[in-house]
């Protein structure tokens, strides 16, 4: 006696055969999900590093703007870069000027940091050494805060005055309201409509 044929709507469907014309099967929904989360991991590790490489970045074109003022990476490359954009600004190029003024501010930063560092490994080594960069640290300072007020000018001058109130106070906090640049910057910060109250510092 023959078995019974099974109807065709009852059939368990065929397996897969080779795919034709060179197609690669489709992965299987184990294997893409983890593909996707080795995809998802790298790049987890790739997002951290992303602002180094551009601080990086950002360092190396700063040393070869201070290379391209014929001196080398201290306050007198920092002093060169602030006269560059004053020319640039005399002359009615504004986008060089602020492009010579970060520069500048960004090495002073730069300095200062190094300076400090220098000083604080070798205090109670070598009175000399720490002495020399207080020194530096001071004259570093003082670009930084001439850097920050010209680039300040350069923002109002643009009706720009949200951009200047970070670096007016910052030559606040870094010099104090009782010094000349200070009582300026404070002066500034007064007319833009940033604070209210006048200040009116004690004589020296």
């Amino acid at each position: 006696m023959s078995r019974p044929t099974a109807s065709p709507a009852l059939r368990p469907p065929a397996a897969p055969g080779p795919v034709r014309g060179g197609l690669a099967r489709p992965r299987p929904p184990r294997l893409a999900a983890a593909l996707g989360s080795c995809a998802a991991a790298g790049l987890a590790l790739l997002v951290p590093l992303l602002p180094v490489v551009t601080a990086a970045a950002r360092a190396q074109e700063e040393i070869k703007s201070l290379a391209a003022t014929g001196t080398a990476f201290d306050a007198n490359a920092v002093k060169a870069l602030i006269a560059r954009g004053d020319a640039a600004v005399a002359a009615g190029n504004l986008a060089d000027g602020r492009r010579y003024y970060d520069q500048a501010r960004d090495a002073s930063r730069r300095l200062l940091g190094f300076y400090r560092d220098l000083s604080g490994a070798f205090r109670g080594l070598d009175a000399r050494i720490p002495r020399e960069m207080d020194d530096k640290s001071r004259q570093s300072l003082e670009y930084l805060v001439q850097t920050n007020m010209r680039l300040a000018a350069l923002f109002r001058r643009q009706s720009q005055p949200e951009v200047a109130v970070p670096l007016l106070v910052e030559v606040v906090k870094v010099m104090s309201p009782t010094s000349e640049p200070g009582r300026k910057a404070y002066q500034q910060l007064l007319e833009i409509g940033f604070v209210s109250t006048p200040y009116y510092a004690p004589a020296p």
